[in-house]
């Protein structure tokens, strides 16, 4: 009897144990807000993280462009020697030693002049050893062609309207991750209540299939009753697997879009939306005509495609340079004396002139000028294009609001009908009138009636976030701001 006690006390003991282990081991539900479940989005979501990389790519593309501009320094030293035939009588060689250091620095100006800087300094023996040295300034200045700051700083103006286009992507795809969290949020919401309506339904059928057994034992109903019971009960069972497998599924979808640990649940701690969101067509179709980030990124397009088709315009014309430079030189047979010759501008020097080429033809530069022009009209058309889409799209977005919102006062009636029809057809089985399947039957109605109520409640608030996806506005109305900064941070961290 002792031996019996201690071996029941001992398996309490683990199994109390295990209850413990078991309860440590699992982690406490994520209670989750849609506002938290944005957030997170932002900070976590790896399509975001790689979208961002485009602009702070563009960022560099801009800082490389802004390097036509830095002064150009070059420095070269040489030694010669070569044979000059000085004396024609007897065409004897007399070899000639040169060397020379020149160091220069160049600098592009927004007008497109090139400026540069020249001092060398070289020593020569022949007949005679000598010293050489001397300082130039230059300055190349395109009076037609390239002239003007639009020519000089294509690539650079090209550069920042392609990190704005860049953003205006990323605004894009923001805006697609938000509207998609809120509907996996709330799809996730929709298959918890479908879950707790399919366990109501198999309660129900448990119970009937209960008092079956009592009233099949009474010989009140046929044996048969049992049997439909009993298979409307597995049909129930299953259901509430297949519900409890489709929430399993859809906690992996936010989890990977939140990037949360793949053992979290998820609970839904906000109700979806169920109040009538009013809306006019005009207002919603100016708001998404200036606030869609597509339409920006496209207007931005436009703007790359007439710059490039005027700068284009420009390179038909002569290329027609002025040219001009001054400067001082001076000869000794000392390194020093040339120096100060120099400094003093005993020898000074200038020069200055015009200088013009032009294609015979110039089919290269006219028909760049052509294709230019062509993109920029496929890009007004391709722009006209996306604002009558966004239109349409804002105008079908109203309509779906509208109806959804409908759909919240049609469902609940039908919910409700279907709720009094089975407890009408419960009393005419109770008495006999009506057989347990038309109660299963009428039962069903009503998973569907609460199914598509609960249904029709997604739907409006997806139609909302439609709404808000197609108006350009759903990052405010989430509280986001898109700014540079965030792939200015990225571009630094690397630099």
């Amino acid at each position: 009897m002792k031996r019996t006690g201690k071996i029941t006390a001992a398996v309490t003991f683990c199994l109390l144990l295990g209850s413990s282990v078991t309860a440590f081991g699992q982690q406490t539900p994520l209670h989750l807000t849609l506002k938290e479940a944005i957030r997170l989005s932002l900070e976590r979501n790896l399509d975001l993280k790689v979208e961002l990389y485009n602009p702070a790519m563009a960022e560099a593309d801009i800082r490389r462009s802004l390097g036509i501009y830095d002064p150009l320094l070059s420095l070269s030293a040489g030694y010669s020697r070569r044979h000059s035939f000085g004396n024609t009588l007897t065409f004897t060689p007399q070899p000639i030693d040169e060397a020379s250091v020149n160091a220069s620095v160049s600098q592009l100006l927004p007008t497109g002049a090139v400026v540069g800087l020249n001092a060398d300094s070289g020593w020569i023996d022949n007949s005679a050893k000598y010293y050489t040295s001397g300082v130039n300034l230059s300055v190349s200045q395109p009076l037609l062609r390239d002239f003007g700051r639009d020519n000089t700083e294509l690539e650079i103006n090209v550069s920042r309207y392609g990190k704005k286009g860049s953003i205006e992507r990323f605004h894009t795809r923001l805006s697609d991750i938000v509207a998609q969290v809120r509907n996996d949020y709330f799809r996730l919401y929709n298959l918890r209540e479908i879950l707790e309506v399919r366990k109501t339904s198999l309660a129900l059928a448990n119970r009937i299939l209960v008092e079956s057994r009592g009233r099949v034992k009474a010989g009140v109903l046929p044996a048969f009753e049992i049997l439909n019971s009993e298979f409307v009960a597995a049909t129930r069972e299953r259901e509430v697997i297949e519900a409890e497998r489709a929430i399993r599924d859809q906690v992996d979808v936010l989890r990977l879009t939140l990037q949360l640990d793949p053992t979290v649940d998820i609970v839904i701690a906000d109700e979806p939306a169920r109040e009538n969101y009013v809306v006019r067509e005009g207002e919603a179709l100016e708001l998404a005509l200036a606030r869609r980030p597509e339409l920006e990124e496209q207007r931005t397009i436009l703007k790359i495609h007439d710059l490039q088709q005027r700068v284009a315009k420009n390179r038909t014309l002569p290329d027609l340079l002025l040219n001009a430079n001054i400067g001082t030189g001076g000869f000794d047979r000392t390194f020093g004396g040339g120096v100060e010759r120099t400094a003093r501008a005993e020898d000074p020097n200038w020069g200055i002139g015009l200088q013009v080429t032009y294609p015979l033809g110039n089919r290269v530069a006219e028909n760049d000028y052509i294709r230019s022009r062509l993109l920029l009209e496929q890009a007004r058309t391709q722009l006209q294009n996306l604002e009558a889409r966004i239109s349409k799209d804002v105008k079908a977005a109203i309509r779906q609001v509208e109806s959804s919102y409908k759909q919240l006062d049609v469902t609940r009636r039908g919910s409700a009908y279907a709720e009094e029809r089975l407890r009408a057809f419960q009393k005419r089985n109770e008495v006999g009138l009506s057989t347990t399947k038309d109660v299963f039957d009428v039962e069903e109605d009503l998973v569907t009636a609460k199914a598509n109520q609960i249904q029709a409640v997604v739907d409006y608030n997806n139609a909302i976030t439609q709404l808000w996806r197609v108006t350009g506005e759903i990052l405010d109305r989430q509280g986001i701001r898109v700014s540079e900064s965030r792939a200015d941070a990225l571009y630094e961290k690397l630099k």
